[in-house]
C-alpha cells in the first residue's frame, strides 16, 4: 500500500434519518496510487462530490476508512485534519476563490500565511512558473482572465507541495481553449512532477486527460476505463445515464 497516494475502504456516507435517510456513498473502496491523474464521473446525484469531500477529509464517512499516504484520516480530531489538509492537499475549484485586492503572489502565498508560515518569495515564483504565470505575480485578479485565474488558484493549491491535488469541475468556469490550457497543466504537473491528481468532472474531454476515470452510481463504483478516449467516456456516460434507478 505505500504507492497508494489515497485509499477508500468500504467508505459509505449517508444523511437524514428514517424514511428521508440518503445514501450518498455506499461501501466504495479503491486505492489511487502516487503520481496517477484519476477523473470522477457520473450522472447527477451519483455520489461524486460526496467522494471527493471524503477522500479529501472535508467531510466524514458514516462508516469505512479513508487513507492519506499512510495517515488514517477518520480517526483523526478535527484540528489534525485541518491541519493535514492544509499542509498535505491542494483543492482547485470550479470558483477561483481568489481574494481580489491581493495580487497573484500574495493570493498564491496566503495558504501559507494562515498556517502561520513565513512564505519564501522565491517558492511563491516558483508556484507562479509552475502554471505559467511568472510574469503576472503582481497582477490582481481583476487584470486576469479567467483561465488565468484559474491558474493562481492551481498555483495555490500547489504552494504547500500537497500530496494530492483534488479539483472539482475545475474547467467548469471556462471556455474550451483556456480549459484546455488548464487540463494540460494539470496533465503535466503528473506527467513531470509526479503529482497526483484527482479530479471530478461532467465533460467527457476533460476526463480523457486522465489515466484512469471511475464511474459512480448511486453511490457506487460502477466500472472504470484506462487511458480512454472522449468518445468511450462519453458513451460509457450515455449508458449510465440511461439506466434506471
Amino acid at each position: 500500500m505505500d504507492n497508494d497516494a489515497i485509499a477508500l475502504h468500504s467508505v459509505s456516507r449517508g444523511y437524514g434519518s428514517g424514511e428521508g435517510a440518503v445514501t450518498a456513498l455506499d461501501r466504495v473502496s479503491l486505492s489511487l496510487p502516487r503520481g496517477s491523474f484519476t477523473a470522477v464521473m457520473g450522472p447527477s446525484g451519483s455520489g461524486k462530490s460526496t467522494f471527493l469531500h471524503c477522500a479529501a477529509g472535508l467531510d466524514r464517512p458514516t462508516a469505512g476508512t479513508v487513507t492519506l499516504a499512510g495517515t488514517e484520516l477518520t480517526g483523526l480530531s478535527e484540528s489534525r485534519l485541518t491541519k493535514l489538509r492544509r499542509d498535505r492537499i491542494g483543492f482547485v475549484f470550479q470558483e477561483f476563490n481568489l481574494l481580489p485586492s491581493l495580487t497573484a503572489a500574495q493570493n498564491v502565498a496566503l495558504p501559507l500565511r494562515l498556517a502561520g508560515r513565513r512564505p519564501s518569495q522565491a517558492r511563491v515564483r516558483e508556484a507562479l512558473a509552475q502554471v505559467g504565470l511568472g510574469e503576472r505575480a503582481g497582477h490582481r485578479p481583476g487584470q486576469l482572465s479567467g483561465g488565468q485565474q484559474q491558474r493562481v488558484a492551481l498555483a495555490r493549491a500547489l504552494i504547500t507541495s500537497p500530496e494530492v491535488l483534488f479539483a472539482d469541475e475545475p474547467t467548469g468556469a471556462l471556455d474550451t481553449r483556456t480549459g484546455r490550457e488548464v487540463l494540460e497543466l494539470l496533465r503535466g504537473l503528473v506527467d513531470r512532477d509526479g503529482q497526483t491528481v484527482v479530479m471530478v468532472t461532467h465533460d467527457p474531454v476533460a476526463a480523457a486527460y486522465a489515466n484512469r476515470v471511475l464511474f459512480l452510481v448511486d453511490g457506487r463504483i460502477d466500472g472504470e476505463l484506462a487511458d480512454p478516449t472522449a468518445a468511450a467516456i462519453a458513451a460509457r456516460m450515455t449508458a449510465l445515464e440511461g439506466t434506471p434507478c
